[in-house]
């Protein structure tokens, strides 16, 4: 094979292959690549500067892409250079990006595995260790994540995800436009959510945030107060049905233990089917409602005032948001269900924050896509210790999802 053949297989720019060797039993192929002649454009690693004094010439190893059945090494010949600013330097090499023993086309093909796969089967499969492909994905992500351009933020959400029992919860910061996570933050205190304020934004970011959809916890909401003055805080639907659901939870433990006999055998058991919304209930479930509600008349309004409160979000103005929420406060009285009373109480104390949805409209369904992307990825990965790895995941996978559907609109 003549010395251009292996510069043309070899496919990199600016590069020409001097020798190659075969070892046929081990299926190992070993170029020495070096500069071609009129490749003299030597760029600083440190200050990215032209520099035109060369200090030293050596040699360094790394891995490529296979050719055929062969295992491929390239030997680089490459330059130290002494540079007025930064001394003694290696030069900067688009296709070596960081000091490891690999090309960037083979990290890119490891990368782009590991979005299909998980870290154990593409250590199998290009024979490296299961650190190591962690190790190329995270430098793979990140490079990912420079080039890209970044959405701007104008509707944010933040909510928690439980983690385990060593890394317990997490802050999630997303952004609801792109669909995709933003910062991961430790803990779920004020000063948390602060951090990502004040050194992740900026003050013109802070002024750009028209609305933020949050649960009811209260840490969360005075950071928001603070750092974002023309933010609306928008409390999230599913949050408060979760609160709904676990008045009406309450009330069928109170009736379990004050009806006995046949009438316990009948509440006993029907927790999920209180849980789920009447819409979605096969006929044979709405049977198995229909003879608790016969029985015990409590449990039925508990359930009705449940399946009622959803319509509260199905208004556009303000006003009319607000009629009805009285009026299915107005449904409490003489009912003596202390869980929805309490309900009604919470309701009423987070009043602006349930209308500021008329206001300033949010898909309130995208905090909860994301966090469901990310419980996917934590069981795909069996856990992540790097949140900074776990949230380029969650981005990329926001990313490639939207890029596809794009594609197929177009198509």
């Amino acid at each position: 094979m003549r010395e251009n053949d292996w510069t043309r297989v070899l496919g990199w720019p600016g590069y020409k292959v001097g020798r190659a060797e075969i070892d046929e039993p081990a299926k190992r192929l070993k170029p020495w690549v070096r500069r071609k002649r009129g490749n003299k454009r030597l760029i600083c690693s440190g200050c990215g500067e032209l520099v035109s004094a060369i200090a030293e010439i050596y040699e360094r190893e790394v891995r490529d892409l296979p050719w055929s059945e062969c295992r491929t090494t390239v030997v680089v010949e490459l330059y130290r250079l002494r540079c007025p600013r930064c001394g003694v330097k290696a030069e900067r090499v688009p296709l070596l990006p960081s000091k490891a023993p690999f090309s960037k086309r083979f990290e890119d093909a490891v990368g782009l595995a590991c979005e299909s796969a998980a870290a154990r089967r593409v250590a199998l499969q290009f024979g490296l260790s299961t650190n190591t492909v962690r190790a190329i994905d995270l430098r793979y992500l990140q490079r990912w994540s420079e080039s890209r351009r970044k959405p701007a933020l104008r509707n944010m959400g933040v909510d928690e995800i439980h983690l385990g029992k060593k890394q317990k919860f997490i802050t999630v910061v997303s952004n609801l436009d792109a669909g995709e996570s933003l910062w991961f933050g430790q803990g779920l205190k004020k000063d948390t959510l602060d951090d990502f304020f004040e050194k992740r934004l900026s003050p013109f970011q802070h002024n750009a945030v028209q609305a933020a959809c949050v649960d009811m916890w209260d840490p969360f909401r005075q950071s928001i107060e603070q750092w974002l003055p023309k933010c609306r805080i928008i409390y999230d639907k599913f949050h408060i049905m979760q609160h709904a659901n676990a008045a009406v939870d309450e009330v069928r433990r109170a009736e379990f233990f004050r009806k006995g006999g046949a009438a316990r055998t009948v509440v006993r058991g029907k927790r999920w089917l209180l849980l789920s919304r009447w819409v979605n209930l096969s006929t044979q479930k709405k049977r198995q409602l229909n003879a608790l509600f016969a029985l015990n008349r409590r449990v039925m309004k508990a359930y009705l005032l449940k399946e009622s409160l959803d319509r509260l979000w199905n208004y556009t103005y303000e006003g009319s948001m607000l009629r009805y929420l009285k009026s299915w406060i107005d449904q409490l009285r003489w009912q003596r269900l202390k869980p929805m009373e309490k309900l009604a109480d919470m309701l009423l104390n987070h009043l602006e924050g349930i209308l500021n949805y008329c206001r300033t409209k949010v898909r309130m369904g995208v905090v909860e896509a994301v966090n469901g992307n990310i419980k996917a990825l934590l069981r795909h990965g069996r856990g992540y210790r790097n949140l900074n790895y776990l949230l380029l995941k969650a981005q990329r996978l926001a990313a490639t999802r939207t890029e596809f559907v794009a594609f197929q609109k177009a198509a």
